[in-house]
């Protein structure tokens, strides 16, 4: 037992075979750290003030949070930091419980994800179907863009609405006098980031966009919100303060972040491993990661992180195979921590919202998008309604209704195709053999098929039949409901003078049927029989022995 603990520790714990592939790739790895980690400076100031605590716990985030998880993870070139989907979670956090809440709840959502990583729960995101995934995705993407209106026009979001009311007061209530000036800002950051791809693939078009209308904006003095003064240092680690009040207040909000937490990362984690030659990630490893990085991340003053698949990508695409990229990123931005933060202060609110907005669009798949609206209706069905739960009420939300919508159809899809069919006997008919019914069992025998099952079976008019012979080899799946309808089925039969032979039990369904008392069901406990040859014989002793007992 304890040497099964401590391998189980030494698995989700950081080892040398992390770097077996450093002397080969280093510089593909510095490179690649050197270009996400350029990516990932607006990203992580953006989120930072799109979630409500500030572009330097966003910053921080990024510096902290992705070192951490780059190092403790279970995925060899995943990107942590501050993402869109964390800012959509954390902004109403916020705005409840005010800023000073998030250092506790990013360190219990980080305790949490830990302890699921620690007790194996890593493989429970592929549990979530495709639809809702993408549904979900779809839901962020318009979140992150509508929660970006009120910068674009620049102007303070309306306090205590939602994301879509509050964006559609802000247009309907502009100032177009003074709105243009971020509206054309908006609008420059937007033509930069989706031209200057066209003309070199290299070239960081989010950070240039950034850079160039940051110069405008100062040239032209022009009378926009800034980021204004950040820190020009990490600030030192502070244990939150709390008592048995707050935990009880937050808790809720630290099990949302947590979910999401989780989900985000394991989903970017296992793109990761789609994209990249570097091997399979170990999921729980990197939930104990992830959480690792959200506790740090909240004693230093920064939001919850996730894996980013956005930045996840970049660094794979440009060539990264071990952690030491992911590192390096976090290293880059510690150094604009460090050296940078007066230009960084300048850069104009509205070149945020443009670069948010932007990305937004580009989380949406039309491709996607298509195919799940041509797939089945039911997946068309959950993938609109997991969205629009997302864009008007709760991330987490959208996601249990999701799976609890996507869960109903895909149960009555297997209780559609649960049936029971009249076989004919094989070989040679014999005397007799028109009161023998040999009944095969198809599909799943649980609580959404197993009423309709025995009404079909109970039902039937064939006055003609006194032997009924079930045959249970060709079911697929049978639960605690539909082992007792059986059990109901065979004491009903029994009760009309039909004996019931129970052919071909899986030996996964006979404790199950033994607990449940199909035995004391039957007539005798003969009657449940292996072989089909074996029930047919006994079958055509009952129809020539009516009156025997076994």
């Amino acid at each position: 037992m304890i040497a099964r603990a401590a391998g189980t520790i030494s698995r989700l714990l950081p080892h040398r075979s992390d770097y077996a592939d450093l002397p080969r790739s280093w510089r593909r790895d510095i490179l690649a750290g050197i270009t996400v980690g350029v990516v990932a400076l607006p990203l992580a100031l953006a989120f930072g003030i799109s979630s409500g605590v500030g572009a330097a716990a966003g910053l921080i985030t990024a510096v902290i949070a992705g070192l951490v998880a780059a190092v403790f993870g279970g995925s060899h070139v995943q990107v942590s930091g501050p993402t869109g989907a964390m800012a959509v979670v954390l902004a109403p956090i916020v705005a409840q419980h005010g800023i000073g809440s998030v250092a506790l709840v990013t360190v219990l959502a980080g305790v949490l994800v830990l302890a699921a990583g620690v007790s194996g729960l890593g493989r429970a995101v592929t549990f979530i179907p495709w639809p809702v995934i993408e549904g979900f995705t779809l839901g962020i993407a318009a979140i992150i863009f509508l929660q970006q209106v009120p910068a674009a026009f620049g102007v303070a979001a309306p306090a205590g609405q939602r994301t879509l009311p509050a964006a559609w007061s802000v247009i309907t209530h502009a100032d177009w006098s003074s709105a243009w000036r971020t509206l054309a800002i908006v609008g420059l950051v937007a033509v930069l980031m989706n031209g200057l791809p066209r003309l070199h693939r290299s070239i960081p078009e989010s950070l240039t966009a950034v850079v160039v209308s940051t110069v405008l904006v100062v040239v032209a003095h022009l009378p926009v919100a800034r980021i204004g003064e950040l820190p020009s240092h990490l600030p030192a680690p502070v244990m939150p303060q709390a008592d048995m009040s707050a935990l009880r207040t937050l808790l809720g909000a630290a099990l949302a972040i947590a979910a999401l937490a989780a989900i985000e990362s394991l989903l970017s984690a296992r793109v990761a491993a789609t994209m990249s030659p570097t091997g399979p990630y170990d999921p729980d490893r990197e939930l104990v990661g992830q959480g690792l990085a959200s506790v740090a991340s909240g004693l230093f003053g920064g939001m919850p992180a996730t894996g980013a698949i956005a930045r996840t990508a970049v660094n794979v695409r440009s060539g990264a195979r071990t952690r030491v990229a992911a590192i390096v990123h976090s290293l880059l931005l510690l150094a604009v921590v460090y050296l940078a933060t007066g230009p960084v202060s300048a850069i104009p609110l509205a070149a945020l919202a443009g670069v948010l907005m932007v990305t937004s669009f580009r989380m949406i798949s039309a491709g996607t998008v298509g195919k799940i609206l041509r797939s089945t209706r039911s997946d068309a069905a959950t993938f609109v309604l997991t969205a629009v739960v997302t864009i008007c009420f709760d991330l987490i939300e959208a996601v249990e209704i999701g799976l609890v919508v996507a869960a109903f159809f895909a149960l009555r899809t297997v209780a559609r195709r649960s049936s029971v069919v009249r076989e004919e006997l094989p070989g040679p008919r014999q005397p007799g053999d028109e009161r023998i019914a040999l009944l095969r069992l198809d599909g799943a025998m649980f609580f959404g098929a197993a009423e309709r099952i025995s009404s079909e079976i109970t039902s039937s008019d064939h006055p003609e039949v006194s032997v009924v012979i079930i045959r249970m080899s060709q079911l697929g799946m049978l639960d605690a409901t539909g082992a007792h309808t059986l059990a109901e089925i065979a004491e009903e039969l029994e009760a009309r003078g039909i004996t019931v032979i129970i052919k071909g039990v899986q030996p996964e369904h006979m404790a199950l049927l033994s607990s449940i008392g199909i035995v004391e069901a039957l007539r005798h406990e003969n009657h449940l029989i292996d072989s089909l040859d074996d029930a047919i014989a006994h079958a055509r002793s009952h129809v020539a022995a009516p009156t025997q007992p076994g």
